[in-house]
């Protein structure tokens, strides 16, 4: 299998190899089948792994290599419109990420968790980390945990191929910034390890110097090292710095069978994790983590009070645009209905099943049609189709 590249230029166009798991079991990144990968703006892609996802972003087509799974299908239900049977491909605009943005990848998978609501909404399976459980608390961790986004300074050089390091700030800004995103969606903070870190300089170091991002780089490469390439085989990967790629992750725009990214930082088995930067490139490493937070399921955005602005963080798209989200390892979602409602109105989502063993073992995510989310609302979840049934509020309030 050749190896997927993408160049930088002004997109964040997504690229994701070796992600998906069948059993959902820990597998060995971008190995094998199953494999898929994206390339945006119209790039191309020659063939994909046998029986996985070969996608060309905006206006491109979709070559060699299976389709996505059939999402569910059934009739509307409550306001819920399900997506028809038949594969899903994503060419055209939706396949490929929006211009202008910073591009990202996911790296291979072990599954992940689902987590339990916050804020004491109802919850599935073993408690742990509780999130934000009112407005206040919401937005008070929010304004604090971002109060200092600072991207710090990065020691390397590209011509020497020295990777250098992140300033001691740039790391722990970035990794305040994944925790918080653990906490709003009830899940245990992780840490982050020096030697990880150390693989995911060098990856970031590749990804800059080649002007590329690839889970596969290849020995041709400049900079190019064993570790690096390991850690690329194994992390998020940007063309942001560390600290903005949090939000990216999250947003994960140009991944609408997988939402691989927000499904591993919410992931049951992430951390610790590595962080590694440049001035233009970030890696995170998320596979190999021994987290056990034993979590049933996990909702973006989550249960309880959420601060409005998690839907557009990241500035260049939000969240209604690439999606809400329920992962669970445990709970079989292949035959989910999903109905919103607000002010006791059915609102019309189209839900759309995601691949398995990105983060989590299985998951899906639902779009608004004709709707966008607003601050100040509340919206209830109800999940159907599934056991046991999942319902839970999510209120978004404005934390300006």
């Amino acid at each position: 299998m050749g190896t997927a590249l993408i160049p930088y230029s002004s997109a964040w166009a997504l690229l994701c190899m070796g992600c998906a798991s069948d059993a959902g079991a820990p597998s060995t990144p971008a190995i094998g089948g199953g494999i898929s990968a994206m390339v945006a703006a119209g790039g191309n892609l020659a063939q994909s792994s046998a029986g996985g996802n070969a996608m060309i972003g905006a206006g491109g087509a979709l070559a060699n290599g299976g389709v996505g799974p059939a999402p569910t299908s059934g009739a509307p239900s409550g306001g819920s419109v399900v997506t028809g049977s038949g594969g899903e491909s994503s060419i055209g605009s939706g396949g490929g990420a929006a211009a202008g943005a910073p591009a990202i990848g996911a790296g291979g998978t072990t599954p992940g968790s689902g987590a339990a609501p916050n804020g004491g909404a109802p919850s599935m399976g073993t408690a742990g980390a509780a999130g934000a459980g009112s407005s206040s608390d919401a937005c008070t961790r929010w304004q604090a945990d971002r109060a200092n986004l600072s991207e710090g300074t990065w020691s390397g050089n590209v011509t020497s191929c020295d990777a250098g390091d992140l300033s001691p700030d740039a790391r722990a800004n970035a990794l305040r910034v994944l925790n918080l995103y653990r906490f709003l969606a009830g899940l245990p903070a992780v840490t982050d390890d020096p030697m990880r870190d150390a693989q995911d300089q060098q990856c970031a170091l590749m990804m800059r110097a080649n002007n590329m991002l690839s889970h596969s780089p290849p020995m041709t490469w400049t900079c190019w090292t064993q570790d690096g390439a390991n850690a690329a085989n194994g992390s998020n990967i940007g063309t942001s710095p560390a600290v903005a790629s949090m939000d990216g992750y999250m947003l994960d725009p140009g991944n609408p069978t997988t939402l691989g990214h927000r499904r591993w930082v919410l992931s049951n088995s992430l951390g610790p994790v590595g962080i590694g930067g440049t001035d233009r490139s970030s890696c995170m490493m998320t596979i190999g983590g021994t987290g056990k937070a034993g979590k049933a399921w996990a909702a973006w955005p989550p249960p309880g009070s959420v601060p409005f602005q998690v839907i557009s963080a990241a500035h260049f798209d939000t969240v209604d645009s690439t999606g809400w989200s329920l992962q669970s390892d445990t709970i079989n979602l292949s035959m989910a209905q999903v109905t919103v409602t607000s002010d006791g109105a059915p609102l019309a989502v189209t839900v759309t099943q995601l691949l398995t063993g990105y983060g989590s073992r299985y998951a899906i995510r639902w779009n608004p049609m004709g709707w966008s989310t607003t601050a100040g609302k509340k919206y209830s979840v109800s999940v159907s189709g599934v056991t046991p049934a999942i319902t839970y509020d999510v209120e978004m309030v404005d934390c300006k």
